[in-house]
């Protein structure tokens, strides 16, 4: 049988996670130059984020067309020649 969580346990996560929330909203409400710079960094992250995810959106077909072969079959179309690069 499994034993079910210790309550204590969960209890002591969810102190720490709420004691770090807290921590972090008083920092966040600061104005010092290292809250500063988080801001700007976090900032130009999800700015980032979303300027990767639009242009992905207009510009994936085309990307993906670009590494693949075209032609008919799993891999594409076969070489013209033979390979060399074969066994004997």
């Amino acid at each position: 049988m499994e034993e079910p969580w210790d309550f204590e346990f969960l209890s002591r996560i969810a102190d720490s996670c709420l004691s770090f929330l807290s921590e972090f909203v008083d920092d966040w409400l600061t104005n010092d130059m290292r809250v500063s710079i988080f801001k700007i960094l976090l900032g130009w992250l999800i700015f980032s984020l979303i300027a990767i995810h639009f242009a992905w959106k207009v510009y994936g077909n085309t990307v993906n067309d670009m590494y693949y072969r075209q032609g008919t079959g799993q891999n594409g179309g076969t070489p013209d020649t033979v390979s060399h690069l074969g066994g004997w």
